[in-house]
This record gives C-alpha cells, sequence and structure tokens, in this order.
C-alpha cells in the first residue's frame, strides 16, 4: 500500500500514527495492496479555502475526502480488489484539536486525527453520514476500524467517540 502523508499545517502530529491507522483502515476494507493514498495536513485558512471552494461552505472543517478511481471494498464473492488510486484526505489539526476537547470521550488531537483519517478513508470508499441509516453504517464500521487498529497497537482507555455532524 502507498500511502504518502504530507504536514504542511506547520503543527506537529503524529504521521506514523495516521499512515499505520490508514494502512490497517485499508486492509480492513480489503483494497488491493498496491492501491495509492495521499493524506495532506493542512492549516485552518487552508481547509477553510478547499471548504468553500469544494462544498461552498463557510469556515475550516475537520477532514475532506477527494476520490480519484472511485474505488470500493469488494464484495465476499470477489477474488480480488482492483487496484487503483484512492484519493486524498485532507485534515486539519486546529480543527482536530478542538473537536477532541469538546468530545464527550476526552481523547488528544493525534488520537481525534487517527478516527479523521478514518473517516476519509471511508468517504473515499464510497460511504457517507447523510441518512440515518447511512450514519449508522458508517459511524458503526468507522469505530471497528479504531477500536481494532488501537487493540492490535496496544492502545488502552476508550477509543475517541465520532464528533462529526
Amino acid at each position: 500500500m502507498s500511502i504518502d502523508v504530507n504536514n504542511e499545517s506547520g503543527q506537529e502530529v503524529d504521521e506514523q500514527a495516521i499512515l499505520g491507522i490508514a494502512r490497517y483502515a485499508l486492509a480492513r476494507m480489503r483494497i488491493h495492496p498496491l492501491s495509492e493514498l495521499s493524506v495532506i495536513v493542512v492549516d485552518t485558512e487552508a481547509m477553510e479555502r478547499l471548504h468553500v471552494q469544494w462544498m461552498d461552505l463557510p469556515g475550516p472543517t475537520d477532514v475532506m475526502s477527494f476520490p480519484m478511481d472511485e474505488l470500493r471494498p469488494p464484495g465476499k464473492d470477489d477474488d480480488e480488489p482492483p487496484q487503483g488510486l484512492l484519493g486524498d484526505i485532507v485534515l486539519c489539526p486546529e480543527v482536530a484539536a478542538r473537536q477532541a476537547e469538546q468530545a464527550p470521550t476526552a481523547h488528544t488531537m493525534d488520537e481525534e486525527l487517527q478516527l479523521l483519517t478514518v473517516h476519509g478513508v471511508l468517504h473515499l470508499l464510497g460511504y457517507d453520514h447523510e441518512e440515518p441509516g447511512e450514519r449508522a453504517e458508517m459511524f458503526g464500521l468507522q469505530q471497528a476500524i479504531v477500536d481494532g487498529w488501537r487493540s492490535e497497537n496496544g492502545l488502552t482507555g476508550p477509543s475517541p467517540a465520532p464528533t462529526l455532524t
């Protein structure tokens, strides 16, 4: 799996954890091991520009996903998943830090960024949370992936709870 993490935010973030949880999420979703993903970490000004340009919404947001080849997880009967470019995930640590502070389960900015990375991966794979059923499926899968990665890495304590709306 080729995953690039590029921190342009000027803020220190745990790039290895972002890389690790992205790799774990893609493996768990059975994405082809030669597929490619890019994760870009930006400041609030850059995120606000992207949010306005692509979503026509004011202010910065926490995560945005820009799919490329529209890859989807393979079905149970598929022999091999297709290979391709997943796309880009853009994260904003300043927004993540605020969300982590306000979350029902106290956690760090880096833990929030890990949660947001999984959220971004799921969006790249076609998951959404506009409708209640979609939301339950996506957030359930997101929590299972975060919990699995944390367990595999010996991290204790509660996993961060989603703070996204």
